[in-house]
This record gives C-alpha cells, structure tokens and sequence, in this order.
C-alpha cells in the first residue's frame, strides 16, 4: 500500500511546496536587473533609466513600497513608469507613497488596463486558450460589462504634479543634462485605447535621442515604432509570464508578443528597420493570482550607450 500511494503523494507534497514558495517567497523576492543597451549616437554621454511596470499595488504590501523607494539610492537620469500601478482602487497613496522617492527625478509613464479598472477573478487556463486563439484583452474578445473602475485620475495628477510627463497617445520631451530626451507614447493596446495615428510620423527631429513607450508589446504596436525607425521600445504587461517553468521559460505573454521575448532586452524588426526592446517583468501580480513562480519581481536599470560602429 505505500509503494501504491507513495508517488502520489509526493507528487502532492512537491506541488504544495511550490504553491507555499510561489506564494509566500518569490513573490516578494524583489530584484534590479541591469541591462546595457548600445543606442545612442556617437558623442552622447551614458544615461541611466529606471523602468519600473506593474506595480498592481494593493493595500499593505509594506516590503513592495519600502523596496520601490529604495530604488531612487540609484540615482538614475530619468524614470520610465510603463503602467499597471493599481490592482486596488484604493490604492493610489499608496503608489505616490513607494513612487516619491523616485519622483525626485525627471519621468514619464503610460498607463496599462489595471491603471483604468480594477481586476477580475478569472480562471488562469484562459491565458493558455487566449494564446492558442490569438485573442487578449479586447482583442478580438466581448466587451468587458460591470467593469470597476479605478480612480486613475487621481494617479495621473500625483504623476503630473511632480513632473513626470504623460504620454498618452501623445509626445514629451525631458531635458537632461541638456540632451533632449523625447519620447512617444501610447495608451494600453490591450484594451484598444492604443492611437498611433496620432503620434505617427517618427522620432523628434530636434531631440538628441527619441524612446518608444507602451504598456503592453503587441506586435501591432512595435512594428509602428520600428517601421518609424525608434531605436529602442520599452514596454511591461506581461509580468514575464509570471508562472514560468524552470530551464523553459514563460508559457503565455498575455498579447501576442512570443514567449522568447517576454521578458528583457532583444529586439524588434518591422519595414526593413531594426528597434532594442525591453519589457519588464513588473514587481507586482493581480490581487487575484499573488504568485510568481521562477519569475521573479523586478524593475530594469537600463544604462543606455552610444551604439555599435
């Protein structure tokens, strides 16, 4: 009778085991990744961005907000917020509490889904099916009914209020240390709020350097920015498939980006154009599916340098 029972068992302790650490560890495991990214022309001095995405803050999460405001000892050139602060409506001091240390220094964001509504309980296999389908998000899904909503305009304010520019379906610039730094911006394609027609036309002409900003890497949206010929794309959203398998990586992206790519530096090719990618992991997880399993949470140091050759 044991040798009957004895892998099954095993099998339920092993699994147990990895729901306690999925839970309990790794999702507070909070890590930087550095990252340096050959893009600027000849002549420019490094600069230093910190990315941050996916904070889905929830109320109480203590060690999230007290290692969020760590981050400013690195004392990057600017900051890049690449949506999903919220996964609780009443979370929002709580983000301006773990974003102000940051917010000493220059920014900008966009927002993603969870920015504008609150989470939903869904059953996780639909990730799975989603991929197999091709649709996410409003992508090809119903309309989403009953919707809560979050306060993001109180978000918005807290950002604009401390200088960080907004980059909603629009452009922005930052100066810093008298380069001009632009950037073109859009709203979260995972809900279809995304309108490059109205940022169409390519990297600032005046600007010493121009960045593609989105929350979540749907293809659609990375070939416009590489077509107009960006050289680098930063983007978060898909919490680098938050439950990975280890020695294989990440089993959905929730968009249509590939799995290869969903997480960290690569690149993105469209119209005979080549742009650096970088997406996020995030260091937060839906209020509904607090777990992370070899995907830890992260924010991304990004030394940008002057490109190859």
């Amino acid at each position: 009778m044991r040798a009957r029972y004895g892998v099954p068992l095993s099998i339920t302790a092993a699994a147990a085991a990895g729901v306690v650490y999925a839970a309990g560890i790794e999702v507070r495991s909070f890590r930087l990744r550095r990252v340096t990214v050959p893009v600027l022309p000849a002549g420019m001095r490094p600069l230093r961005v910190l990315q941050v995405s996916d904070i889905h803050m929830v109320g109480g999460q203590r060690k999230k907000r007290h290692w969020l405001q760590s981050l400013a000892g690195l004392r990057p050139d600017f900051v890049i917020n690449t949506g999903d602060n919220l996964s609780d409506p009443d979370g929002v001091p709580e983000v301006m509490d773990a974003l102000g240390p940051l917010m000493q220094f220059p920014g900008a964001y966009v927002f993603g889904s969870n920015d504008y509504y609150g989470p939903r309980l869904r059953n996780p296999g639909r990730y799975l099916t989603e991929r197999i389908r091709g649709q996410h998000g409003l992508n090809g899904n119903p309309p989403v009914v009953g919707a809560l909503h979050n306060p993001w305009e109180d978000l918005r304010d807290g950002f604009d209020a401390a200088g960080w520019v907004g980059l909603t379906n629009t452009r922005g610039s930052l100066k810093i240390d008298g380069y001009e730094i632009a950037f073109t911006g859009l709203d979260d394609p995972h809900i279809r709020r995304d309108r490059y027609e109205q940022v169409a036309g390519g990297p600032e002409s005046g600007a010493d350097f121009s960045i593609g900003v989105v929350h979540a890497p749907y293809l659609r949206c990375l070939d416009d920015f590489a077509q107009d010929g960006y050289p680098l794309i930063l983007a978060g959203h898909t919490h680098g498939g938050q439950l990975c398998i280890p020695f294989y990586g990440a089993l959905v992206t929730n968009c249509d980006l590939d799995t290869d790519r969903v997480k960290g530096l690569s690149t993105h090719t469209a119209g005979g154009r080549t742009s650096y990618l970088h997406v996020s992991a995030g260091c937060g997880t839906s209020r509904y599916a607090p777990v992370r399993f070899a995907c830890p949470p992260e924010a991304t140091l990004l030394t940008l340098v002057e490109r190859e050759g």
